[in-house]
């Protein structure tokens, strides 16, 4: 089908990425946009934006019927979920194709297969995949937990079969807690994804989350663009990730590569999509994780080692062209770092914060990407997830690329709220970190000690973000041209079909 226009059906960063790419591509891009997220900037970049409701997301953007609605008054021939939200929801995909539109991802069957966790380590099994040992079917009961863990051996993990990103997840070390364990994940999974199904899989000590970034055509082909270095994790939500990863040696990438193309051929995939392995500490051993069924939130390390505009490739690949990615295993070409800056409060347990973004002073220079979703004056909510931007720097070598990242960080300024600045500061400055020794239990060795106190630098800081206030100040006051109001755009629709303005 012919894409002109498509429906961003998204917030945030990742909404303000696609309708870049979309423009790029020369497409039209519509907006989607909830009551708390007015203002925020992916709504004036598009062509058009939609009200969907208020501001919780059940109300808006996990709401289907409003965003099939929406992107068919707005004579959308396609839709892009981004991540998160419905991305990865068979149900969302099988309403675009009923509705006549694309979804820009892989097809419902896809994400079924993946997005079940037991029928996804059967095809990666019959795939000639390495998964990690655990159970091929949902557990009955805390009984058939405890026979399966003795079995295995503790530690254990017991997880949703339904979902991710840590949630319908417990550590067992010991007999005793299984029941309790059992319990939890069963109510959390079926809290978090409606299906309290659980399995169990044996618990590897101190490995490295290593993923593969492939990219599968309408046409046959699949590829892998190399790997992405995730091991610092807090509560399994990734914080810090880095391409390529120190650990991985050419032979491995090669074989790494094999089992994501084999893994994703396995589901008859197509676009953007990751494999995610846990890596061994003997660094030759790794086991199939999961599948990402969507574009990832560090996507843009791959980007700037392999030279590949992801989001633009999955919009050609929605279309039915071929991938402009050539076959055979890429090269990377120097090494990314992306530190997630969210609002949360990295002194007190990441404890997500509020408020309204003051002042925002974005870093640049050589080698440095922003990708953000804010702006001062949006208010930052409890209601969607705490990032902000990600902050990505790119070098010729690793230590190139940490330098210039941790140049990058002391240069950006926000003011109005905490976030993760801080924590990416002293992690930059760590000397485990620097010689890549890392693990997914890297934040439990070293967080007592880069989370100990307040910043160091504070009196710096202080003094660096009152310089340039005041010296916005005086800008302000000697051009006031620039403090005008932007022009209002007509293209705007409210809720029930109005056009309203973006100016409150």
């Amino acid at each position: 089908m012919l894409i002109k226009r498509v429906l961003v059906a998204n917030r945030g960063e990742i909404a303000l990425r696609i309708i870049r790419a979309c423009h790029e591509e020369g497409l039209e891009a519509v907006a989607v946009y909830s009551e708390a997220d007015r203002l925020s900037p992916h709504v004036r970049a598009a062509n058009t934006a939609v009200l969907l409701g208020a501001a919780p997301a059940a109300d808006s953007y996990l709401n289907i019927p409003k965003l099939i609605a929406a992107a068919k008054n707005t004579e959308c021939q396609a839709i892009h979920p981004g991540y998160g939200f419905l991305s990865e929801r068979a149900a969302f995909a099988d309403a675009c194709v009923e509705a006549g539109l694309v979804f820009i991802g892989p097809p419902a069957s896809a994400i079924r297969a993946m997005g079940d966790k037991t029928e996804a380590r059967r095809r990666m099994q019959a795939a000639g995949v390495p998964v990690v040992p655990g159970t091929a079917a949902a557990l009955r009961d805390a009984y058939d937990a405890r026979r399966e863990a003795q079995r295995m051996g503790f530690p254990v993990l017991l997880k949703a079969a339904a979902g991710g990103g840590g949630k319908g997840m417990r550590l067992v070390r010991a007999e005793g807690e299984i029941e309790s364990a059992f319990q939890g994940a069963r109510s959390e999974a079926l809290k978090a994804f409606g299906d309290g199904s659980v399995y169990v899989e044996k618990y590897l000590e101190r490995p490295r989350h290593i993923e593969i970034q492939v990219l599968a055509d309408r046409h046959g082909r699949v590829v892998a663009l190399g790997e992405r270095e995730c091991s610092i994790q807090r509560r399994h939500q990734k914080l810090i990730e880095e391409a390529p990863s120190p650990a991985v040696s050419p032979a491995l990438r090669r074989r790494l590569s094999e089992a994501a193309t084999a893994a994703a051929g396995a589901v008859g995939y197509t676009g953007a999509g990751t494999i995610e392995f846990l890596l061994a500490p003997n660094g030759t051993d790794f086991y199939f994780l999961e599948m990402n069924t969507r574009i990832q939130v560090e996507h843009p390390v791959t980007e700037l080692v392999y030279g590949v505009d992801l989001v633009r490739e999955q919009l050609r690949i929605a279309e039915g062209q071929p991938m402009r990615v050539h076959g055979g295993l890429l090269h990377p070409r120097g090494h990314a770092i992306e530190c997630r800056i969210t609002a949360e409060d990295p002194f007190n347990d990441f404890l997500p914060a509020t408020g309204v973004l003051q002042y925002l002073r974005v870093p640049s220079g050589p080698g440095i990407r922003w990708d953000g979703g804010v702006e001062a004056g949006n208010e930052v909510t409890l209601f969607y997830d705490p990032l902000l931007a990600k902050l990505i720097a790119w070098g010729e070598t690793r230590d190139i690329a940490i330098q210039r990242m941790r140049r990058a960080l002391r240069e950006l300024v926000i003011v109005g709220l905490p976030t993760a600045q801080p924590f990416h500061l002293r992690v930059m400055d760590d000397p485990e970190f620097r010689r890549g020794a890392l693990d997914i239990t890297y934040l439990e060795r070293v967080g007592a000690t880069i989370l100990a106190a307040p910043p160091l630098d504070g009196l710096e800081r202080a003094v660096a973000v009152t310089a340039a206030l005041l010296a916005d100040e005086r800008r302000s006051a000697s051009h006031p041209v620039l403090t005008a109001q932007p022009p209002i755009r007509p293209s705007v629709w409210g809720e029930a079909g109005r056009r309203e303005s973006l100016r409150e």
